[in-house]
């Protein structure tokens, strides 16, 4: 460990388990004073972060008051990881507008209100790191079942280019990382319901999984931690409005 984040503070959303506790634990490991939130408060009890707090980031007045806590307690901001995320499986056939309207309240919406929240202290001091997580499947590519997962994993990256266009002469970076498929707890859910609805083994539907990631291997939430580090630390000063990818090769 190099310190590469030290005296930073970082506030990760969604850090409770997958790709967003892999990022809260490597930058806490690479001195970031850490807020690590999650809409799971027990979730973030073990991390040894700044601060361990509960936010649903579909909850406008929570959000706001996160960013008055974190204000009064921390200063603004240096790096903001946004990590929140919900995965729908099926067609446009068995999308409700239920399923949309949730869909993209997670994964679009939530950045929007953390974005807007966060963002004026940062301008302030005239520096900050915005990271979101997208997805390879986006307006990257398209998969089956993933129709409104991947419609919001494009908003991300357009939200993603129009804030870093916005404000890249006034010292904000905006990125975006863009996983293939990742080993996590998300996953296995999403595995077990496939097989429960299917009828296949999860080893089958698991091996499913790996047959379209080119490397013949899923990923792991250390492997987007590292990006997500680059992408947070000084090292990438230079680098803003861009959809990074860590994917095996899934988008060749």
């Amino acid at each position: 460990m190099s310190q590469r984040l030290q005296g930073k503070v970082a506030l990760v959303t969604a850090a409770g388990q997958g790709i967003g506790r892999a990022i809260a634990e490597t930058f806490i490991n690479e001195g970031a004073k850490v807020v690590a939130t999650d809409v799971a408060e027990e979730k973030v009890h073990d991390l040894k972060a700044a601060k361990r707090v509960k936010l649903d980031v579909r909850a406008q007045d929570g959000v706001d008051a996160m960013a008055r806590m974190v204000a009064s307690e921390f200063g603004a901001l240096d790096i903001l990881m946004n990590c929140a995320g919900y995965v729908h499986d099926g067609s446009v056939l068995v999308c409700s507008d239920k399923d949309w309207d949730f869909s993209f309240d997670l994964n679009v919406k939530s950045m929007h209100r953390t974005i807007k929240a966060f963002l004026p202290a940062m301008l302030d001091k005239k520096s900050g790191s915005i990271v979101n997580i997208s997805s390879a499947v986006s307006s990257i590519r398209g998969v089956p079942n993933r129709y409104v997962y991947g419609a919001t994993k494009a908003a991300v990256i357009g939200l993603t280019k129009a804030v870093a266009a916005d404000f890249i002469k006034q010292g904000i970076r905006c990125n975006a990382i863009c996983p293939g498929t990742i080993e996590s707890p998300s996953l296995e859910e999403r595995i077990a319901t496939a097989s429960r609805e299917t009828g296949r083994s999860a080893d089958a539907v698991r091996q499913s999984f790996v047959d379209r990631q080119p490397m013949g291997r899923l990923g792991t939430a250390q492997e987007v931690a590292a990006l997500a580090l680059f992408l947070a630390s000084d090292e990438a000063s230079y680098i803003t409005g861009q959809a990074h990818l860590v994917d095996g090769g899934m988008a060749m």
